[in-house]
């Protein structure tokens, strides 16, 4: 069977996007996580589908490279938009996509694209962790190691850490064992993050079914979260990602998390 797609990056996220509105591909687990393979495959960390949508503009529909079908990923929205925009799929400037996180809404801004992400869950067990209310600074032993964790969803599960050195931590080794954890029934994404000062914070990120990814725009807003809840950050700063970065606004005025980046 042949399929078009077409390549794009997020800070250096690299997704491929398939247009489904006209055809159907039978067996799309599968499928993605072949294509998925850099070497025998074309390559990629996530799969962007897009479908016609009863209540929205369009749908969304995301696979990691493991083939798992996931509720959203940030820089994935803005290729997803970028995408419509450039083949004239659509001349509205802020659309509504329909995602597994629900209506996401994107807004072009010059060479820019800005996304309204929602509210941030903040309820262990809807985010889900298996925990009752708020998890911030919660210990968590890892073998012989502790870390100590706040939890945050953005559509999706987060795990934020805090650390001294990001650019010196073991993503790849702590990154797997943490994901896996029995505290996660859905498993996890993790952030590892270094505080650069209240404006500005630094992060390396492990994902869900992909591994370290050179950025993660839903990391990014869980990110900034967890340094606002635990007074390290304000409510709007600057997040470096290995592939670039983005501004996470947490607004006061509607409790939405606002990220814009190329």
């Amino acid at each position: 069977m042949k399929i078009n797609f077409t390549k794009m990056h997020g800070l250096g996220n690299d997704f491929i996007v398939i247009d489904c509105r006209n055809i159907d591909i039978p067996n799309l687990p599968d499928v993605m996580k072949k294509l998925s393979h850099r070497q025998f495959g074309i390559g990629f960390d996530q799969a962007l589908i897009l479908f016609n949508s009863s209540i929205a503009d369009f749908k969304m529909d995301i696979y990691n490279a493991d083939g798992g079908r996931v509720e959203m990923c940030g820089n994935g929205i803005r290729c997803f938009a970028k995408y419509i925009w450039d083949r004239r799929l659509s001349d509205k400037d802020e659309l509504a996509v329909e995602t597994l996180a629900g209506i996401i809404k994107p807004r072009r801004i010059a060479e820019l694209v800005q996304v309204d992400m929602g509210e941030p869950i903040l309820e262990g067990r809807k985010i889900p962790v298996d925990m009752d209310g708020r998890i911030v600074d919660y210990k968590l032993d890892i073998g012989s190691e502790k870390f100590f964790i706040t939890c945050v969803s953005m559509g999706n599960p987060h795990c934020v850490i805090f650390v001294d050195n990001v650019d010196g931590f073991d993503v790849r080794k702590h990154g797997p064992l943490i994901e896996n954890h029995a505290l996660f029934p859905k498993r996890t994404n993790i952030e590892f993050v270094q505080v650069l000062n209240k404006k500005e914070l630094k992060m390396r990120v492990w994902e869900r079914g992909s591994g370290e990814t050179p950025a993660c725009g839903t990391g990014a807003c869980a990110s900034l979260i967890a340094a606002s809840l635990k007074g390290f950050s304000d409510r709007e700063a600057v997040l470096h990602l290995a592939g670039g970065d983005l501004d996470i606004n947490w607004s006061e005025r509607d409790n939405h998390v606002y990220m814009t980046g190329p």
